[in-house]
């Protein structure tokens, strides 16, 4: 009966992805449906990692991240985990032959905010990236291409620069809380304190160079998954449009969001350019 096991899992998985994130569920909705459980499973794994490292302040989080690690480290060798989430992961990891230092690499810069506070250099801001979201992009690619290596490897800098642009956007949004709350500054150079028109034009056009080298690969996705990752460009660069015209020292002092209303609005002119082949 391992079979109902591994539904009841991925059933998890998605629960998690609509219960985090209502944007990324919606473009997740968007894909094929023979490829969207594994974005699922996907997103509730990085999630569960993500979690430990940036809300259970009240355990240890080092431990809780080790044994996460350790559990995750057996699933993938035995094929199984009693960890819903990890046994799904597990899945989707051995049917598209993700690269195991795409995982690695994810929980190296997990374990990053255990105890790193502020990023100074490009060096350290970009190797948290890579790792944080890159690495997201290129497992997701995996799916999309369904392991076909010569089109992962085209697709591969659009799909970071594409990661980079929605984790820097993130960053951007989260200034608040990553401040406030978690005590950290991703932004190498860059006095949050006193943040400046100046140092978010120079962020805005950062992001604005990834969003343009990753919708060049949008554009070459396979058709089962291209409308699905569109729409995650398209709010994430709606929600740069929304930080871009709100005051620096604004940023500093609130979370700005896209309605539920204006992603439905996005929804639906998108699906009438993709129809009308303009994507």
């Amino acid at each position: 009966m391992k079979a109902l096991f591994d539904t009841v899992s991925e059933a998890c998985s998605k629960l998690t992805t609509n219960r985090y994130s209502t944007s990324f569920s919606l473009a997740t909705k968007m894909l094929a449906k023979g490829i969207r459980q594994d974005i699922y499973n996907i997103y509730g794994f990085v999630r569960f990692a993500d979690e430990i490292v940036d809300s259970f302040h009240d355990y240890d989080k080092e431990t809780l991240l080790d044994r996460f690690e350790k559990d995750l480290g057996l699933a993938l060798e035995e094929r199984i985990s009693l960890n819903p989430i990890l046994n799904s992961f597990q899945g989707t990891y051995h049917k598209y032959g993700i690269p195991r230092h795409l995982v690695d690499s994810f929980l190296k810069s997990m374990r990053m905010d255990l105890s790193k506070k502020v990023y100074r250099s490009e060096e350290e801001y970009k190797e948290y990236i890579y790792g944080s979201a890159d690495v997201v992009g290129l497992m997701c690619l995996c799916v999309f291409v369904k392991g076909d290596a010569e089109r992962y490897e085209q697709l591969r800098d659009s799909a970071m620069a594409l990661g980079s642009a929605f984790q820097k956007v993130n960053f951007l949004r989260d200034l608040k809380a990553d401040h406030d709350g978690l005590e950290r500054t991703y932004f190498p150079n860059t006095n949050l304190l006193e943040l400046d028109e100046d140092s978010k034009a120079r962020i805005v056009e950062e992001i604005e160079e990834d969003f343009r080298q990753g919708y060049r690969g949008i554009l070459r996705l396979p058709g089962d998954s291209k409308f699905g990752v569109y729409m995650a460009y398209r709010y994430y660069s709606k929600l740069l449009h929304k930080l871009q015209r709100t005051p620096s020292m604004e940023l500093r002092n609130a979370r700005i969001r896209v309605p539920n209303y204006q992603k439905v609005g996005l929804l639906a002119r998108s699906y009438v350019k993709y129809r009308l082949n303009l994507v």
